[in-house]
């Protein structure tokens, strides 16, 4: 399987923009995945880390229900792996497929997909608990751009350390 990956415009509306950036760090983290075997994908970085690019595909899978379905749309319902808050759960992949992480992982992305959409603007704002303010959805994509591109970095060293495959 290969990932299609659409670079953002270069000339668009802050939503448009700010949307299509954030799925093209979605995208990266698919393509750093594709063509892995699921005992290549739950390959550990380096001692005494755990971290794992299927660990890292979890991960994201709560951070997007976390802020999107959570938070934002405010649904009462448990993370992916954890009842808690501990997205750290996630990365333990040892026992993981490709097929259940990434299942999870897209249905997360379709239900952020839907949120963002009907949201009236970029300005609508939630109150957050845990940092107890409110924020705007402006704020939540951001925060997932920010979140993808960092994970996004590691997964580029834990593919190359698998395979050799560097790159974008």
């Amino acid at each position: 399987m290969t990932t299609e990956r659409i670079p953002p415009p270069a000339v668009a509306g802050e939503r448009e923009m700010i949307r299509a950036f954030l799925d093209y760090h979605r995208s990266t983290l698919a393509m750093k995945c594709d063509g892995l075997s699921d005992e290549q994908l739950r390959r550990q970085s380096m001692p005494p880390s755990t971290l794992s690019l299927l660990g890292l595909v979890r991960h994201m899978a709560e951070v997007e229900r976390a802020w999107f379905r959570r938070i934002f749309d405010g649904e009462d319902i448990p993370l992916v792996w954890s009842d808690s808050r501990d997205f750290q759960v996630a990365y333990d992949a040892s026992t993981s497929t490709r097929a259940e992480a990434f299942s999870a992982w897209e249905t997360e992305v379709e239900h952020a997909r839907r949120i963002e959409e009907k949201a009236e603007s970029l300005d609508v704002t939630v109150y957050e608990p845990k940092g107890g303010e409110d924020v705007s959805l402006r704020l939540v994509m951001f925060h997932l751009i920010h979140e993808y591109a960092r994970h996004n970095g590691h997964a580029d060293l834990i593919r190359e350390g698998i395979d050799g495959t560097v790159g974008a």
